[in-house]
This record gives structure tokens, sequence and C-alpha cells, in this order.
């Protein structure tokens, strides 16, 4: 059920109602006595109130309770006992976060002339080798060749670019919600470790090809490319990590661990290539930085599983395996789509015998096999008891939003630079400059603005208190103020006259950096946490899908336009992409969450003829 709740409420009763579905799909009544609900519950979804001294909030959200206040969150909960080496924190993630992302800055570039490099001196070999009066001088890897600069070979490498982008996003798409959701049942550091392991493997594959170009074909590189997707890429990295912050980061300070994350995310991109840059000075050789690399995810994965300790104890593991168990027999909570399409289609429904399998469950698995690649998105729309339809429009606008930023940063990345270079005339210095303040202005909102702005308004983290509240108006304000800044931001680029304008609107437009963390950790508050994963796994999809459609999208409108004079039109659109976003965002209602009664034991009953039924929450 939301919680939504009239202020003036007297002193909260000591017990409530909770409902559940029986066996038959109807639901009922179950009275869960407050007490005993506080004492059981484990890891509660709670989100911190506002102090009296931080916010006006404070007494409203302490009137409008009118039911008894589940047990504070506690990250420290299976851990006190242990020493500090052991104790799960975010701050065992972020050095050796920010090492793996300098390395994957770092080989951007370099990969990506190896990929011209190796393109063409293959195309120029069957040239010559069709033509014997064809001669070309030797390509050589990490030097400009003049050469290579031809519209034969610029159009293989697009596609091959393009061949990768579809590979990688679409195995990535299918392998990061599952990745997500067994981090809810194995823990997060083997997770995050076999994430990585995709990009080692890649590297792997790079330096096979640089090194014997004659029996490693580029080709090769989609093989990398296709286990980097497998293992989830980047992007289920990125899910799982946020995850393991959601385990030990109470909610209200969420968006700040998530933005740390961020932050160090953007920080590789924008230093690993200057880092990279002095790396090839130094040793006159481009082919060290993927040896760097290598020696990186190596260390990090070493690091992940040997130091880090693991954010799920193995409690809250076991939980999460036996759960969709209790969910598949029609009790506790329902996270299929399809069961809630079918209760809410077939009213009337009844169910059958034990022996025959369930309507809802014959549906899903039709549903599973027309569209099996959408099927973790069911997360976002949850059905059961402790839910509403409140928790499901939040999830879904929160989604949309979260996907629509994620998808207008991806598909305007490189339009900024290409545009950049044909109305004013960038070279690879300015453009190296221009990703250097962007970035830097992004991390710099990411690691102390959003920080401060949520200590001056929720107050010191050890003297606030936590009560359930998904959302609140701080996480929604800042949204969109986040989107404002993109908006305007990409309005800047479109009528900027000269490079300096256009630099201060990448500058602007950085400051919407802030929305992407506090979408993610809006999401993770409107769910119970051992389905934490599972939730940023799906939103992985959402993000593997965007980044392989919006650059198309995007990158179509910007080839056309460009040649009828008016280049300035894809800015347009994707300030109107952003416009969009930020009207969905006032559909999202606060303090709405998602208010499972506590099932710490189950029980099977005992139906009329002796045999086992469904379990009861107990």
């Amino acid at each position: 059920m939301a919680n939504d709740r009239s202020p003036g409420s007297s002193q909260p009763p000591p017990s409530y109602i909770a409902q559940r579905a029986d066996h038959h799909g109807h639901t009922k009544d179950t009275e869960i006595d407050s007490q005993k609900t506080a004492d059981d519950e484990d890891t509660p979804l709670l989100a911190r109130s506002y102090r009296s001294g931080h916010s006006s909030l404070s007494s409203t959200l302490d009137e409008e309770d009118d039911r008894p206040s589940p047990a504070p969150w506690s990250r420290g909960k299976g851990f006190e006992d242990l020493p500090w080496w052991k104790r799960p924190s975010v701050y065992w993630l972020l050095p050796p976060f920010l090492i793996t992302t300098l390395a994957f800055g770092g080989v951007v570039v370099p990969k990506l002339q190896l990929i011209v490099s190796l393109i063409c001196e293959e195309y120029l070999d069957d040239r010559s080798t069709s033509d014997p009066n064809f001669t070309y001088l030797p390509v050589t890897f990490g030097h400009e060749n003049p050469q290579c600069q031809i519209k034969e070979v610029q159009v293989l490498v697009a596609n091959f670019t393009l061949y990768i982008a579809l590979i990688a996003g679409s195995l990535s798409a299918i392998t990061s919600p599952k990745l997500g959701a067994l981090s809810d049942r194995y823990g997060r550091t083997k997770l995050i470790a076999l994430t990585t392991c995709g990009l080692l493997a890649g590297e792997i594959i790079t330096i096979l090809c640089a090194t014997y170009p004659s029996m490693f074909s580029y080709k090769w590189l989609l093989l990398g490319y296709a286990i980097d997707g497998l293992c989830g890429s980047f992007i289920a990295t990125m899910a799982i990590t946020n995850a393991y912050a959601s385990d030990v980061v109470e909610p209200s300070r969420r968006n700040v661990a998530f933005g740390y994350i961020h932050g160090c995310l953007f920080t590789g991109i924008a230093i690993g290539p200057v880092i990279a840059g002095y790396i090839v000075k130094v040793t006159g050789r481009v082919i060290i930085i993927f040896y760097v690399a290598l020696v990186a995810h190596v260390l990090f994965i070493a690091f992940i599983l040997l130091v880090v300790p693991e954010s799920l104890s193995k409690e809250r593991q076991i939980a999460a395996r036996q759960k969709p168990e209790v969910v598949g027999k029609g009790e506790g909570f329902s996270w299929t789509w399809a069961a809630s399409w079918t209760r809410f289609s077939h009213p009337n429904y009844h169910g059958s015998n034990d022996s025959e399998p369930s309507t809802w469950s014959n549906f899903f698995r039709r549903l599973a096999k027309g569209g099996g690649l959408f099927t973790p998105l069911t997360i976002l729309w949850p059905s059961g008891p402790g839910s509403s339809r409140a928790v499901r429009r939040n999830l879904v606008f929160l989604a949309a939003v979260d996907t629509t930023m994620f998808g207008v940063a991806m598909g305007s990345m490189t339009i900024v630079i290409i545009y950049a270079g044909y109305v004013f005339h960038w070279d690879t210095f300015q453009s190296s400059i221009f990703m250097s303040i962007v970035n830097t202005s992004r991390v710099t909102c990411l690691i102390v603005v959003l920080p401060l702005i949520t200590r001056l308004v929720r107050g010191p983290a050890s003297k606030s208190r936590q009560r359930p509240s998904g959302s609140d108006q701080l996480d929604l304000a800042i949204i969109r103020v986040a989107i404002i800044f993109d908006v305007v931001g990409y309005i800047g680029y479109a009528t900027s006259k000269s490079g300096s304008m256009l630099i201060a609107s990448g500058a602007f437009a950085a400051v919407g950096g802030m929305g992407s963390p506090t979408l993610q950790s809006a999401l993770t508050k409107h769910v119970p946490p051992e389905r934490t994963g599972q939730l940023l796994g799906a939103v992985g999809l959402l993000h593997a899908l965007s980044r392989v459609i919006a650059p198309v999208i995007f990158n179509r409108i910007y080839a056309v336009t460009v040649v009828r004079d008016f280049p300035q039109a894809v800015f347009v659109c994707l300030a109107g992409t952003f416009g969009v976003a930020f009207v969905l965002s006032w559909f999202i209602r606060p303090h709405v969450y998602f208010d499972e009664p506590e099932a710490s034991a189950t029980r099977p009953t005992t139906g009329a003829g002796g045999e086992n039924s469904s379990p009861r929450v107990v």
C-alpha cells in the first residue's frame, strides 16, 4: 500500500491491516502486530525524514504518521562484531573504481586509432592485391597515416564501430538485468568482479590484434566486445556498484554515494586520456596503454574479491534466494507484471486445482517467449500487498526520466565534438580542452555541490532520523533543476556563435549530471532491499538499449539536417527531449514507497484435506 496519510493523525494504532494474496489470486486482510513487525524487520526500506532544523517538512511528516514506525535502517546489521576492515562501506569501492575508470577512459582513443590502422592496412593490402599497380605507404599504429584519410576507410570504420555498439549493447541489455538479480542472491563483489572480466578479456584480444595483426584480424575485436557485452559491460558494473552503495548507505544519503561513483566515472573519462598521453610520450609506444589497462583491471578484480567486504550478509543472500519461491506460490509480493495483468483482466478468475498451472503462469510464459528481453522490466510494475498504483507510477516515470537523460547523454557525446569541428573548426587540442572543462564541471557538481546541498537540507547523517518516505521533495527538486540546466545548456549549444559560448553551454549543461545519481537513488527507495540489484539491473537494460538506439537516432538527425545548413537542429531536438523528461518528472509523487508486510517467517497452512497449501505471512 502506498503511504498516503492525512495530517493530524493521532497516536498510531497498535496494529495495522495489510492485504495479501491467497493461492487463488484473491486478496485478504492480515492483521500484523506493529511491535512484531518492527522487531522482525531486518533491512527495511526507509528514507530519512527532515529534521526540524533543516526543513519545514519535519513536523508534517511526524503528524502524517498514522501507523507505527518500522525499525531504523541499519547498514551495520550483521557486521557489528567485525573489525573495521571487514565492514562494508562505499569508500572501499571508490579508489579501485577510480583506477579502473582511468584505464577505461585511457584506452578509448588508442583503441579507436588501432581500429582505424588495422582496417586501413587491410583495405590497402586488399586493394594492392587486386591492383598490382597500386602502391601505398606502410600503416604505422600510433602515427599519423594520411593514406588512411580516405572515404572508403572512413565508411569501413563507421560500419565497424556500429557493429561494436550493436553487439556490446545488445548483449549487455540481455545480461545486465540477470547479473543485477544474481547480485541480490549471491553477493555484490563476485558479480562486480565478473562484469570486469569482460573488460579484461577485451584488453587481451586488443593486445593480440595490435601485436600480431597478421594472425589476428581486426574482426577479432568483435569477440572482445561480445565477451564484454556478455559480462554486462560497464553498464552492469555501474548498476551493481550502485547496488553495493544502496546496501551500505542510508536512503537519504544514496544520492551522494551514487554521485561519488558517477564522479569517479567522469573523472576517469576526463583524466584517463591525459595520463595515457603522457605514458605514450614517455615510452614512445602506444600499445603500452593496453598493458597498463590490463594490469589495472587485474588489480581491480583482485582487490574486489580479496579486500572489499561483501555488503550482503549470508542471511540476506539466502533470504533473496528463497524469495521467488514464496512469490511463486502466490504469497507475499509478486513482481510479475503478468500476474498483475491476469488479476486485473480476469477479476472473476478463481484458479484451478493445484495440479494445473495457473492462468497467470501460462500468460507469463507466453510473454517471456515473445519478449524475453523485456521480462526484467516487470520489476517496474510490481503487484501484490504493499504495492499501489502510486508506487508503479513512480517507478515507471523515474525509470523513463532516467533513461531519457542517459540516452541524450550517449546520443550527444560525439555530435557535440563533430559539430564544433564543423562550425568552429576545432582541432583535437581544442576538443580535448572542451571535454576537460565539461567533465571537470560535472565531477565538481557530483562530489562537491551535491553532497553540500544534501548536507544543508537533510543535516548530518548521524543526527537524522530514518522514516519510510520514498522519494522526497529534495530528490524531486534536484531532478527537475538538473533537467532545467540540461535544457538551457543544449539550447546554448544551438545558439552559440563562438567556441567560448559553446564551452560555457557545456559547463552549464554539466550541472545536470546531478540528476542521474539522484534518479537512481530515488528508484532504490521504492523497492525492498533484496530487490535493489534486480531493479538496477533492469535500469541497466534500459541504459543498454538507449546506448544503442539514441546515437543512431540523433546521428541520423544530424546527418539529415547538416546538409540543409541547419546542423543546430539536433540540439533543438535534444533540448525538446529533455523537455519531455521535465514534464514526466511532475507525475512523480513524493513520499510514496513500497510497504511490504514483513515475512520474517513462513509456515504452511493445512487445508481441509490435510495438504499443505500456500505459505502465510506470520
